[in-house]
């Protein structure tokens, strides 16, 4: 098993730690660049920004795809039973470990969870205690959910 998930840099990890809360949207590409693009330019203004880590997703879609209720689960596994290993961790949450192995790998690309090494060992690690959807109905979101009547 390899991962492609680039460690990351202890300072990065406590700061991580410090946030209490993920907030997760739906935002089309343009107004997501749009948003950072603000910032960016305030930043270089001195101005303070303060910003709660989000991730974004493109469509309502692909948000439901990644938090689905199987994944919501292992998460909130992770953040009670603090496994040690991707292998204790499919043991917790009684699934096979390459199929969490393949969730976790996923959730730490997005950064809602990274992995603290200890020798061959890799603890998952959720480093907040809230996440917030908030699900905008707007036009400007490209792909939205069917509405079955």
């Amino acid at each position: 098993m390899s991962d492609t998930t680039p460690p990351l840099h202890p300072m990065e990890r406590e700061q991580l730690r410090a946030e209490s809360t993920l907030v997760v949207t739906v935002k089309s590409s343009s107004e997501f660049h749009d948003d950072i693009t603000d910032e960016i330019e305030a930043l270089e203004r001195g101005d303070t920004v303060e910003s709660t880590p989000t991730l974004s997703f493109a469509s309502y879609d692909g948000l439901m795809e990644t938090l689905t209720p199987r994944v919501l689960d292992l998460i909130e596994a992770i953040c009670r039973e603090e496994p040690a290993s991707i292998n204790e961790t499919a043991r917790v949450v009684d699934r096979d470990v390459k199929n969490v192995y393949d969730e976790l790998s996923r959730l730490a690309q997005l950064g809602i969870i990274f992995f603290e090494e200890e020798g061959q060992s890799k603890q998952p690690v959720v480093w907040f205690d809230e996440l917030t959807i908030t699900l905008p109905f707007d036009s400007a979101v490209g792909d939205t959910t069917t509405v079955v009547s």
